[in-house]
């Protein structure tokens, strides 16, 4: 169910919606924006596509990496915003990354229209895989 949207929301998509021209998209013609925000600052990313497509970078991982880089590791929100009709949501490599950095952050996205989707990444993507799984004792000794 998506959540209120809230003035914070409505301004770090601004900043995704800015970016978005940048995305470089050569191949696919779908140029998506993002923002992160973390630590009280702004993060901007655009997609970035290869030829070798597997290569290809999202928007989200993108702005991700640059607040990684500044030197932030928890995350409050992103925004994502894509040139479809309906909100874009983050694709499911996307959702497991950001989730390294809080599985609870809010999900702003948007599209093309006015239409505006808030949901929390936990919805997005039920039982992440986290450090949690890692961290654990098998409780057998070596």
């Amino acid at each position: 169910m998506p959540k209120h949207i809230t003035e914070a929301d409505l301004a770090l998509l601004a900043f995704a919606r800015e970016v978005r021209p940048r995305a470089y998209a050569p191949y696919s013609g779908f140029r998506v924006g993002a923002a992160v925000f973390a630590g009280g600052e702004i993060f901007q990313g655009v997609n970035a596509e290869n030829a070798a497509y597997g290569s290809t970078v999202c928007a989200e991982r993108a702005a991700a990496l640059a607040a990684i880089t500044a030197g932030h590791r928890d995350f409050d929100a992103v925004a994502v915003i894509g040139d479809s009709e309906s909100p874009c949501v983050p694709c499911g490599a996307c959702r497991q990354f950001l989730a390294e950095f809080n599985p609870a952050m809010r999900v702003i996205m948007s599209g093309r229209t006015d239409e505006i989707d808030v949901r929390r990444l936990d919805e997005l993507l039920p039982d992440a895989f986290v450090r949690g799984y890692l961290d654990q004792d098998d409780g057998e000794d070596e």
